[in-house]
């Protein structure tokens, strides 16, 4: 046998069938680039010619392969319509629709007995969702009833659309209904779920009974919820010991791979309510799957519901023009229709100007609308076609607050008001690089000393779970001396305690004045600077790198990139293969 150092061709060659490794090629490779599956209909012949793959057999000869099935067998392949999977990732897929498709049909067994609540509910409801001089939808206030209604409810929406604040009016309505309701809160990161239970505690016009029940609630990673188990891939929490919640909050949804997906809904009960919150024009995870923007897209249209859906929740809108109006109502057959909502007005962002503007002109691929903040005439939206020293130094003095703030929960509060995001590790434009040009900035000003891996003041993002620690992948602490003189890491916790831990105990670490911006997901910055590297011909820059990069920015950002990468970006979209739209249809 060929000796390679291609570890798909490894996998490939592991099988003595040779109808099946140029097969088996593409399925490791696509699933090392986050696709579920493979689609035959899309092979790229050229690309299996130049691997070494001369020979490919028909669609039909593959399925007669005696390592094939179409699924009702144990066997390491899948065929099914046209999509070639292994074996495990047909599984989790089929996990996740069933599920979600045992959901749907629960509900519509206490449809009725909802709707009559919720008619009860009508001051309290009306209170939440006061009427405005707005001639908009007020689609959270739609979206809070859906999830009311439905057992299995997806809320999207971009930054600053209010998926939070529609989720804190459905718990004041469902802890109303019922006060002892067992709530479980949960992110793919400890950070992201710790800031969703924060803005909870912080909304006003919350009545202080419902407050009183946020307060008690316990944000946690998906893992920590399911129950990890050192050294397993198992989790304490399976369809056999599910967990013991009447309700399921997943933020930051579409960080979610397919593997933890199909484990935490198999743990999730019939009659519990889950509710998944994400924007569908992030990025998707890291890992193999992008099911939050496929469960998104996998309807031609989102807000879409049936008359009497519609008339039910227009009883609800006292202003004319803020119902729904009949273009959005039809009837359809498709299993996830009425079970999507989508959040379309950013409290935080202008469609007309600055972030907004530049972030929707990304999605929708608006060449002239990107172009126009070339010249750099809004405050808010810089593009340095340059790689400006100069506008780095500018951007970068911004690290010199938390390092001369004494208190340390006041030193994360300005640490976090900017940071640098790459799309690349390695390179002039990666975060190796960068973060090193960073420190050598402070060190010339006096401000750090590089002298061991953890000098005072490193900001450090963690690489790994460490569930004895509390700690976990995506964390960011600061090197600090406690009040003895001994260095330590600082963190916040998920209450927004500090807790300190010894550099020794930090198993795999990297420094975080840059960090790229599969990383940056589920976090805000007062400031951004996007660094792209200067070559256009790089797959990864996609609309949903950019847009995801942008909108981690509050009050302004700043993208260094070439004019090519720029628009190369807003050009190409994720496109990952998967199977799970093609189930729903």
């Amino acid at each position: 046998m060929i000796q390679t150092k291609d570890v798909h061709k490894q996998f490939a060659n592991y099988f003595k069938n040779e109808n099946l490794k140029p097969y088996l090629y593409l399925i490791s490779k696509g699933l090392s680039e986050g696709h579920i599956c493979l689609d035959i209909n899309t092979i790229d012949f050229k690309e299996l010619e130049e691997e070494g793959f001369s020979k490919l057999i028909s669609t039909e000869e593959l399925r007669k392969q005696e390592l094939v099935s179409e699924g009702s067998d144990y066997k390491p392949l899948v065929l099914w319509k046209n999509k070639l999977y292994l074996q495990r990732y047909f599984a989790y897929e089929t996990q996740v629709f069933e599920k979600i498709q045992n959901w749907i049909q629960t509900e519509k067994e206490w449809e009725s007995v909802r709707m009559e609540e919720l008619k009860k509910e009508k001051i309290r409801i009306e209170e939440l969702f006061p009427s405005s001089s707005t001639n908009r939808v007020d689609w959270q206030l739609v979206a809070a009833l859906t999830a009311v209604l439905n057992q299995f409810t997806i809320i999207t929406g971009g930054p600053g659309t209010g998926k939070t604040t529609t989720v804190a009016k459905v718990l004041s309505v469902l802890y109303h209904l019922n006060p002892d309701l067992k709530v479980a809160l949960a992110a793919p990161t400890g950070k992201a779920a710790a800031r969703m239970a924060e803005s909870l505690k912080n909304l006003q016009h919350i009545d202080s009974d419902t407050k009183l029940h946020f307060e008690s609630l316990e944000p946690s990673t998906i893992h920590r919820l399911l129950g990890y188990q050192k050294n397993s891939i198992y989790f304490k929490h399976n369809a056999e010991n599910p967990i013991p919640h009447d309700l399921v909050i997943i933020d930051e949804s579409s960080m979610i791979d397919i593997a933890l997906f199909a484990k935490l809904v198999n743990s999730i009960r019939p009659e519990t309510k889950i509710i998944l919150l994400g924007d569908k024009d992030q990025l998707a995870s890291v890992e193999a799957g992008s099911l939050f923007g496929d469960l998104c897209m996998a309807q031609p249209k989102l807000n879409q519901f049936s008359s009497n859906r519609a008339e039910f929740f227009n009883q609800f809108i006292s202003n004319e023009n803020q119902k729904i109006p009949v273009e959005n109502t039809q009837e359809s057959g498709h299993l996830l229709f009425e079970h999507s909502v989508e959040l379309q007005f950013s409290h935080r962002f202008s469609d007309d100007e600055g972030i907004g503007q530049l972030s929707k002109a990304i999605l929708r691929n608006e060449k002239d609308s990107i172009l126009k903040f070339f010249n750099n005439q809004d405050g808010r939206v810089e593009v340095d076609t340059n790689y400006s020293e100069e506008i780095f130094h500018d951007f970068i003095k911004g690290f010199e607050a938390y390092i001369r703030e004494k208190d340390i929960k006041k030193a994360f509060e300005k640490l976090n008001q900017l940071r640098i995001l790459c799309a690349i590790r390695e390179g002039e434009e990666g975060i190796y690089i960068l973060n090193d040009r960073v420190q050598k900035f402070l060190q010339s000003k006096g401000l750090i000393h590089l002298d061991s891996p953890f000098y005072e003041h490193r900001p450090l993002i963690v690489n790994t779970n460490n569930y004895e620690l509390g700690l976990f992948n995506g964390d960011i602490g600061i090197v600090r001396k406690d009040e003895e003189g001994v260095l330590k890491v600082w963190f916040e916790g998920a209450d927004g305690e500090l807790k300190s831990i010894l550099p020794a105990f930090i198993d795999s670490a990297e420094t975080v004045f840059a960090m790229t911006i599969h990383k940056s997901q589920g976090s805000e910055f007062g400031k951004v600077m996007v660094v792209l590297p200067q070559s256009a011909d790089i797959p990864l820059l996609t609309k949903e790198l950019l847009y995801t990069a942008v909108t981690r920015a509050k009050e302004k950002v700043i993208i260094q990139g070439s004019k090519e990468g720029i628009l190369t970006c807003a050009e190409r979209r994720v496109q990952r293969g998967s199977g799970i739209m093609d189930r729903f249809k």
